[in-house]
Parts: structure tokens; sequence; C-alpha cells
């Protein structure tokens, strides 16, 4: 099985939101932070994926979700080159 670190955007908010995690199925939970049955912090809001990353191992995939939450340069990076 393949895991995916992802990083969503908000696109129904003015302020730049962003989040961060890791799935087994991409579609399915963007379709969960999409219909509020998703992370609490995604609730209420519009989501698109803006940067994905495929991993053999879960435990590489945590570790790298881990960084990417934590590094807010990379994430603003990754963010403004979405647009």
């Amino acid at each position: 099985m393949n895991y995916y670190v992802y990083m969503l955007k908000a696109i129904s908010s003015k302020k730049k939101k962003t989040y961060v995690g890791y799935t087994g199925d991409l579609n399915k939970r963007l379709t969960q932070h999409n219909t509020n049955k998703g992370a609490k912090f995604t609730k209420g809001n519009t989501w698109k994926i803006i940067f994905k990353k495929k991993f053999i191992l879960k435990s590489d995939a945590m570790t790298y979700e881990y960084e990417l939450k934590h590094d807010k340069n990379k994430r603003l990076k990754i963010y403004n080159n979405s647009k």
C-alpha cells in the first residue's frame, strides 16, 4: 500500500489556511475534508490539494508529515507556488 503526505489549501476562505496530513487514499480523504467529516480544523471550508508526496512505508509518511507541519517556511513556499 502507498501512503501520501498532502497539503490542502482553503479555497473558500479569505485567510491563508493550509492543512497537512497523510493518508492511503487521497480522493477519499479530500472528500472527507470537504464534507465536514475530516479533521476538526478543516470543517466549514472547501479545500483543494496543492501538494502530495508518495511513500511506501507508513512510518516514512508520518515522519515527513510531522516535518512539513512544523516547517512554516516550506508550507508558505508550497502555498505561494500553488496560485
